[in-house]
């Protein structure tokens, strides 16, 4: 590749604002920046923190010697809109009146595309989003659940999972879109997606859906036995919301949801950790043979990412229960900004053309 784009990357979390900066594929600079309970405190709603996350990113820029007009591209993390099939999409004024009225519901994602598309009218360039957590790709005999009234929704790392596949097929010498993987993400959240030929054909609701347990999740629960905890007068409605999400998984089990310390009680012989922490492997694992079903049996590769895939131990365990599908390629922790910057690189060089943001075909088919 003959020329080279400076590409400015922005990814808003709940307790911080990552950015760097890209020149094509090589990241040249970052930070991240880290808002205090104190910072956030005054903000009732995500778009209340607009202007104080834009104005922390500008002086951070500014503190680097970075010049905004030197940016070809600016592309955010998206946020949480329709659902949409994965790609590189052109920041535009539905996307962001989309997120502005939360029509999934609000998310410190949702600030990606606005922040970026501001800080692109003043560096007079292109701003993107790439494959946010709504990508949904699945196929429709996917979306049977058992009950019309409950069908199966893809809610993943969509763009981590779509990063590593890439950089796995990479690694293969092949492409992407010729490829069938079963892309494992372990993390807070755990989303295992089937990718045929580029495209996520199926995968778990890692949000608060189905699929494995994981640190703060619970994963997919016997349903009889939850309808009667929730009709029984025990728990509240938010109570059972929070034991699905955030209090489920290893730390109602084991009181924490911090995977090091559960690596560091498994190391001093602590049985009942261990016991958990290989459940949660099974479950994976489950899934995954599930996946090369759905694959028919052609599974190229198998993929693993996310912090977990630090842990040898854990992917030890996968590997025993799996490893006779395909061959087993880990790649610890994540690649978000590397995989926000590499998609709007494939457009500036002509790899690929921006999407546009327009949900309203696929929601008149339901």
């Amino acid at each position: 590749m003959s020329d080279t784009f400076r590409i400015l990357a922005i990814n808003p979390g709940s307790t911080s604002t990552k950015i760097s900066v890209f020149d094509n594929e090589k990241e040249v600079w970052s930070t991240k920046i880290t808002h205090s309970s104190d910072d956030l405190a005054g903000f009732d709603h995500i778009f209340d923190q607009y202007d104080f996350r834009e104005g922390v990113i500008l002086s951070e820029l500014r503190k680097a010697g970075m010049d905004i007009t030197s940016f070809d591209a600016i592309v955010g993390r998206g946020g949480v809109l329709y659902p949409i099939e994965g790609g590189t999409y052109s920041v535009g004024d539905r996307l962001i009146e989309d997120l502005r009225k939360g029509v999934q519901g609000e998310h410190v994602s949702n600030l990606g595309a606005p922040i970026a598309r501001e800080l692109a009218r003043v560096a007079e360039c292109p701003s993107f989003i790439v494959d946010p957590v709504v990508v949904d790709e699945m196929e429709d005999i996917a979306r049977y659940s058992g009950h019309p009234a409950l069908p199966r929704r893809s809610i993943l790392h969509a763009l981590n999972q779509k990063a590593v596949a890439r950089k796995a097929s990479s690694d293969l010498g092949r492409d992407y879109r010729d490829l069938n993987l079963i892309v494992v993400h372990l993390g807070g959240g755990i989303s295992i997606g089937a990718h045929r030929k580029g495209r996520i054909i199926d995968v778990n609701n890692a949000l608060n859906g189905d699929g494995p347990f994981t640190p703060e999740r619970s994963g997919g629960l016997p349903v009889g036995d939850l309808v009667d905890l929730c009709f029984s007068g025990k728990k509240t409605h938010s109570e059972v919301k929070k034991m699905i999400k955030g209090a489920g998984g290893i730390v109602a089990y084991l009181g924490t949801n911090d995977m090091l310390t559960v690596e560091r009680e498994i190391e001093k012989g602590n049985s009942e950790f261990e016991a958990v922490y290989e459940a949660m492997a099974y479950q994976v694992a489950k899934e995954i043979g599930g996946l090369s079903a759905v694959l028919e049996g052609e599974v190229d590769a198998i993929v693993i990412t996310g912090g977990i895939a630090y842990d040898r131990n854990f992917i030890s365990w996968i590997r025993r229960r799996v490893g006779f599908i395909a061959d087993i390629m880990v790649y610890p922790g994540e690649m978000e900004m590397e995989a926000l910057a590499l998609g709007a690189l494939r457009v500036l060089s002509g790899q690929e053309e921006a999407r546009e943001y327009d949900p309203t075909e696929r929601l008149s088919n339901g």
